[in-house]
């Protein structure tokens, strides 16, 4: 099996947590970290202390200012949470995100973590393809970061042939959710010039679902070129639509 997997830590609050999860990182022979505004700075002296030694992995953790931003290198995105969360998505669990990620050959996966005391927010949840449940004790169900990530690389670690010598090495290509990120942002300029999203107070939750619609989908290359046209078209229309009605149906003819 290729190593192209990505662990991307959400705004993690201790460089312990990182630290110890670069190490787990190293022992099942992944080599692709990346955190996202990381409250307790970066670089972090305590990172480096609970890495026992997995330095090369911290050298090269990618550090991004927005979560849209760290995936785009990724192709297909899986968000991790202890609960079942109130939003559109697939939840699936351990079992099955294992028989989906069998299947998906030379494409990039992105494995998503949140914060230590919140988890991940809806609007990092709407980025993803899937929420996997990890299954704990219904009395107890929080887990530490760098716990959770342990148990993930197991999972993965345990598939048939994994060979740390037949790595995929990451690169800065922009990936499958990165290129769908560029024309969701063309889509919201275009709805915001024609004023779309009202009342204001709603405009957050009206692009979560816009994010959630698309993000979950899994688009080829062929694919995102004809959703890109569409809505690059629309864009030079100027002829007025009703977006929100659907058409009139029409009238039977009776002979």
């Amino acid at each position: 099996m290729k190593n192209n997997y990505g662990f991307v830590l959400i705004q993690p609050q201790l460089g312990e947590n990182i630290g110890a999860s670069a190490r787990s990182l190293k022992n099942f022979g992944f080599n692709n970290l990346i955190i996202t505004n990381p409250k307790c700075g970066w670089p972090n002296v305590k990172a480096k202390a609970t890495s026992v030694g997995a330095y090369d992995i911290l050298n090269k953790t990618r550090v991004f200012k927005s979560t849209d931003t760290a995936i785009k290198t990724f192709d297909l995105i899986f968000s991790f949470s202890a609960r079942k969360r109130d939003i559109n998505k697939k939840h699936i669990s351990m079992n099955n995100f294992i028989k989906i990620i069998k299947k998906q050959k030379n494409k990039r996966i992105g494995l998503m973590f949140g914060p230590e005391a919140s988890g991940l927010s809806n609007l990092d949840l709407s980025y993803s393809n899937y929420v996997v449940q990890i299954p704990s004790s219904p009395k107890f169900k929080s887990m530490n970061l760098s716990h959770s990530i342990t148990l993930v690389c197991y999972e993965i670690f345990k598939l048939s042939n994994f060979k740390l010598t037949n790595q995929l090495v990451f690169t800065k290509e922009i990936g499958q959710k990165g290129k769908l990120s560029s024309i969701l942002k063309l889509l919201h300029n275009n709805l915001e010039k024609k004023n779309f999203f009202k009342p204001a107070e709603k405009r957050s939750s009206m692009i979560k679902n816009i994010n959630n619609l698309f993000y979950r989908m899994e688009p080829n290359d062929k694919e995102l070129r004809i959703l890109g046209s569409l809505i690059g078209s629309l864009s030079k229309n100027k002829k007025k639509h009703n977006w929100h009605l659907p058409p009139k149906p029409c009238k039977p003819v009776i002979k």
